[in-house]
């Protein structure tokens, strides 16, 4: 489905049903470098469980337009005026991975009103990146792509594999991540010079993974919820570590209900174990 937000295209993939504004709604956010596609089976599922279902290219990302938004606070009031141009009724449930969870959490806390649940899948925060993945991701793109696709899968070999048995994790999660940044560089987005200190224009993977470092909110974020929030951690995860949502855990608990599950997976969780992350996504909407 494409939509109007804030005056560009914007392409949300709709679970394979025809999206109904007055259902309740969930928005499932991805992460950085992805695009819609990760959602597949939690958005199918929902959509054929009796939800509405908003699954966003963000701005600059897969087939919606650019150019990509700067930090977690812009995508985050994007992502509200999605719900808007897209007519929701009623608060809806915010799904979100890695930088995507940051947008969640930060689109809850500026519109609490609008937010009834709020999952936060391979998360962390503060949501640190190394200066030295930085350096690879603008200088050696393709070279990063591959650091970070080994480091989201725990195994070599995951069977039965997603979406089904034959399907190699590591070559889609590869080929997905290198056709987001293709397209976005086709479509001659590489940033501002102006906005770096160095002079450099930023490429859309650097550029993401610089949101997540530079995203401070998430403390006062969670001073504003009102909805029940679930992480979804994945125990060998190299990109987000179980213990690094540990201070955020501790304040979201002392905010609103706070429910942490942990997963025998990297950080790629919806692909490694597709089913254990529905368990826990359908656990979250009741």
């Amino acid at each position: 489905m494409n939509l109007l937000v804030q005056g560009r295209r914007a392409y949300a993939y709709t679970g394979g049903k025809p999206f109904d504004p007055t259902l309740p709604c969930v928005v499932f956010v991805h992460g950085a470098l992805n695009d819609h596609c990760v959602w597949g089976l939690l958005a199918r599922w929902c959509a054929h469980h009796g939800y509405s279902v908003l699954a966003p290219d963000l701005p600059g990302h897969g087939l919606s337009q650019g150019p990509a938004l700067r930090d977690v606070e812009a995508l985050a009031d994007w992502t509200l005026a999605l719900l808007a141009a897209a007519g929701v009724q009623q608060p809806a449930a915010l799904v979100g991975h890695s930088m995507g969870s940051l947008i969640g959490l930060e689109a809850a806390g500026q519109a609490p009103e609008r937010v009834n649940r709020l999952v936060m899948i391979g998360t962390a925060y503060p949501m640190a990146v190394s200066q030295g993945l930085i350096d690879n991701a603008r200088d050696t793109p393709l070279a990063a792509i591959e650091m970070v696709t080994n480091w989201s899968l725990s195994s070599h070999a995951s069977k039965p594999s997603y979406p089904g048995p034959g399907s190699w994790l590591h070559g889609s999660l590869y080929a997905l991540m290198r056709q987001v940044l293709s397209r976005s560089e086709a479509l001659g987005w590489r940033g501002d010079p102006s906005d770096t200190p160095g002079g450099h224009a930023h490429n859309l993977f650097e550029l993401d993974f610089d949101i997540c470092r530079r995203y401070a909110g998430g403390l006062a974020a969670v001073d504003k919820l009102t909805c029940p929030t679930h992480l979804v951690l994945g125990n060998a995860d190299r990109m987000t570590q179980p213990r690094q949502a540990a201070e955020l855990q501790a304040a979201l608990a002392r905010r609103v209900p706070t429910e942490r599950h942990l997963l025998n997976c990297g950080h790629a969780l919806m692909q490694e174990l597709p089913d254990e992350v529905l368990a826990v996504l359908r656990t979250a909407l009741r």
